[in-house]
């Protein structure tokens, strides 16, 4: 198939939600089968029409396997419509855009479902080391929503640290 270009048919999202609220009882697969069914619905395309999705999902943990895949399959897209999960800290939505964007102009695709999705409502709390036993004294919890999600690993400051350095 040849490429003309890309187009975006349809463009739609979650609201945005206050941190345990309204939209806590939702998943982030949930969230984004939910975004995925409008866009379908909005661009006017079959479901097995699509040949791809691509989604964003920056705290998987307690998830369970293949978000993107669960996502897709919320929003009645057939089983063997291939799904990615990308992982990429603060862009993973705009990321799987752009390889969704890639994956048309290469002509690998035709239809591609691409966004992101996040619940920092239902990130859990990890437990290093309870594999193997907690054997005497105290352990840590860390918070996988700061730990994975906001804190930076290198200099331990939060995102909107950098955010504030940047825009000063």
């Amino acid at each position: 198939m040849k490429s003309d270009g890309v187009v975006i048919i349809a463009a739609k999202r979650t609201p945005i939600g206050a941190f345990q609220g309204a939209l806590a009882g939702a998943t982030a697969p949930q969230l984004g089968a939910t975004a995925i069914r409008a866009a379908i619905a909005e661009a006017g395309v079959a479901a097995g029409d699509i040949d791809q999705v691509l989604m964003g999902c920056v705290l998987p943990a307690g998830l369970g396997q293949a978000p993107a895949r669960q996502a897709a399959l919320a929003a009645g897209i057939p089983v063997g419509v291939p799904c990615t999960t990308v992982n990429k800290m603060c862009g993973s939505g705009m990321e799987a855009i752009i390889l969704g964007h890639d994956r048309l102009l290469a002509d690998s695709a035709a239809v591609v479902v691409a966004g992101g999705f996040e619940s920092m409502s239902n990130a859990p709390y990890l437990l290093p080391k309870a594999r193997d036993g907690y054997r005497m004294g105290h352990q840590q919890a860390l918070d996988h929503m700061f730990h994975d999600g906001l804190q930076d690993p290198f200099e331990g400051e939060m995102m909107g640290h950098f955010a504030q350095v940047t825009a000063d």
